[in-house]
């Protein structure tokens, strides 16, 4: 959970360039990226504490195997859901607050039943542990693209 915070941390430090865009590397404002990572970040949290073990369905998804097996997600592959699209507009204000209440959800992946689980829409079932580590690799996706725009 140490790497989530620290990559929260990381999101943290993009606030300040929220509204910098790029069309040619990605149609989405840094804001975008850092409040869809949050939405991400704390719905998965939300999801997981509110399953039952007893509905998990383990399948191999190969897919899934190769983001988790490489840690890298390709880009412009997979469209985010319509729960993880921000909603309201992105302001530096609303980011700060959304930081700080999501690194108060993540402690909670620290005393979570390690059995439960979420249903990811490309990947299937995740359990707690491989739900941290699809996050990790999801959070780090979006501040690779937030450097890219950052550079061009």
């Amino acid at each position: 959970m140490n790497k989530l915070n620290t990559l929260l941390n990381q999101l943290e430090a993009k606030v300040a360039h929220f509204d910098l865009e790029n069309q040619q590397v990605s149609q989405g404002k840094i804001g975008w990226h850092i409040e869809h990572s949050l939405l991400v970040l704390s719905g998965i949290t939300k999801v997981l504490a509110m399953s039952n073990p007893s509905e998990y369905k383990p399948k191999f998804n190969f897919a899934k195997f190769v983001v988790m097996t490489f840690n890298y997600i390709p880009r412009g592959r997979g469209k985010a859901p319509q729960t993880t699209q921000p909603k309201s507009e992105v302001t530096a204000e609303n980011l700060t607050a959304h930081i700080a209440k999501t690194l108060e959800k993540v402690k909670e992946l620290h005393t979570m039943n390690q059995d439960l689980f979420f249903k990811h829409p490309y990947f299937g079932d995740m359990k707690v542990r491989q739900a941290v580590r699809f996050l990790e690799i999801h959070t780090e996706h979006h501040l690779k693209i937030i450097n890219d725009i950052q550079k061009k």
